[in-house]
């Protein structure tokens, strides 16, 4: 049976009046909607670049993310009645 989706992930990334740069991902999927949170602070020994901010703080956002959207396939796969996995073993339904 083919399955097809289409989710949409929004990137906010704004500046707060301390220099810290901050982002927001939020994974809209029709149904539901989580949202990721990631920042970034620029040392002052270093470089002001700001497209370095803005790529910290949003792949910090989209790894908080991916960890949301892991946690909760671990809780629909355990309410489907698969065992958790342990601790070395991935996420998954057993063969």
């Amino acid at each position: 049976m083919s399955h097809t989706a289409e989710w949409k992930v929004r990137l906010h990334l704004f500046e707060d009046d301390d220099g810290t740069t901050k982002a927001h991902a939020v994974l809209d999927t029709g149904t539901t909607a989580l949202t990721g949170h990631g920042s970034a602070h620029c040392h002052p020994a270093d470089a002001n670049v700001p497209e370095i901010g803005d790529e910290l703080a949003a792949g910090r956002a989209m790894v908080d993310l991916a960890h949301q959207l892991l946690s909760a396939a671990e809780r629909d796969i355990e309410g489907m009645g698969a065992p958790r996995p342990g601790p070395r073993q991935a996420a998954g339904w057993p063969l």
